[in-house]
């Protein structure tokens, strides 16, 4: 696997260590400095920012693992007619059925750059961080299931020996 194949796959394993210790703030945040506060009738601690980053990171985790499991062929396909058929023809639908997740992949990418655009000057309440990065998500995510489902039609799958024919 080379470098930049790596970097989707380090950047997912990271929010997802994000996404979990954030939860592990909020419900400590919550329920526990939250209790104390109360208890000591002390000022509340502040935690509208632990929803956001778990919004952020969930968002960015799901596209990016979107596009790892189109490279790694890992989403559910289901094969009832389509091993009945000669390879030519399998070739040529698993070719347009990569070619629609590219299109797909690319209308998300440039809707989510005009949104990025457009709300750029917009900042998250707690976070105070511009709601472009949430969605410029969609942008690295919808690129990325371009050139990954671009790839899979460069590269064909093997041939699988226990496929009927």
């Amino acid at each position: 696997m080379t470098f930049l194949e790596r970097i989707p796959k380090f950047a997912v394993t990271a929010l997802i260590t994000l996404a979990i210790i954030n939860l592990l703030v909020g419900v400590i945040l919550r329920y526990v400095v939250g209790g104390i506060t109360n208890y000591m009738d002390w000022d509340p601690v502040p935690f509208t920012w632990v929803e956001e980053v778990g919004e952020m990171a969930l968002a960015w985790l799901t596209l990016i693992g979107a596009a790892i499991g189109i490279r790694s062929r890992s989403h559910f396909t289901l094969h009832f007619l389509t091993p009945m058929l000669p390879a030519s023809v399998q070739r040529g639908l698993d070719i347009m059925h990569h070619l629609l997740i590219a299109g797909i992949g690319a209308l998300a990418a440039w809707y989510a750059w005009d949104l990025c655009k457009l709300n750029w000057t917009l900042a998250t309440a707690g976070l105070q961080v511009s709601l472009a990065w949430l969605y410029a998500s969609a942008v690295v995510g919808g690129t990325l299931i371009v050139i990954y489902a671009l790839s899979m039609i460069i590269s064909p799958p093997p041939h699988d020996p226990n496929s009927a024919h």
